[in-house]
């Protein structure tokens, strides 16, 4: 199996080559990537929890789907290509912000990522690979903020980062809580 590659980055978020994707993560290089979170009609977030044979982060709660684009695909292809294989649907995507962050784990391995978060809506229940997701459920916002002051633990290290500025957004934009 051929391993996939990263598009690396400069801080402007101007593609600079590619690398192998673990690679990029062992030597802890900056490179394009995107987090999609996707709401229901009742204000409520589909989190995601990572299988439990996942190379960083098993079984901790984290965004509806998360991953890295490919060389030539803009951001909303590859948010709406990795809902599909991770969720398996697919809906209309737009892209809120995109930040830089920085997050080593116990393995060695460092996500150092220009991350490109992307918000959908959906009401149904998504038909999970479980390859990918260990299960789902749906939460508020300050569900979410609540059990995250309780239990940090439980959740990726990037969605804490995240969440904080995703929930900002809500405040200000949209109103839910």
């Amino acid at each position: 199996m051929i391993e996939e590659e990263v598009i690396l980055v400069n801080e402007q978020d101007e593609a600079i080559g590619t690398m192998p994707k673990m690679e990029a993560h062992e030597k802890a290089i900056l490179h394009r990537a995107f987090s999609v979170f996707v709401m229901n009609d009742e204000g409520k977030i589909m989190l995601q929890q990572r299988a439990a044979h996942k190379y960083h982060s098993p079984l901790l709660w984290t965004n509806t789907c998360c991953s890295h684009q490919r060389l030539g695909e803009k951001n909303i292809e590859a948010g709406k290509r990795r809902l599909q294989e991770e969720m398996g649907f697919v809906t209309e995507l737009k892209e809120l912000f995109s930040f830089i962050y920085k997050a080593p784990f116990d393995n060695g391995l460092t996500e150092h990522e220009l991350d490109h978060v992307m918000i959908g809506n959906y009401n149904g229940a998504p038909e999970i690979n479980e390859e990918e997701v260990a299960a789902w459920k749906w939460m508020t916002p300050a569900a979410i903020r609540e059990d995250m002051m309780k239990f940090p633990e439980n959740y990726t290290a990037w969605f804490k980062i995240i969440f904080e500025k995703f929930y900002d957004y809500f405040i200000q934009n949209l109103k839910v809580t």
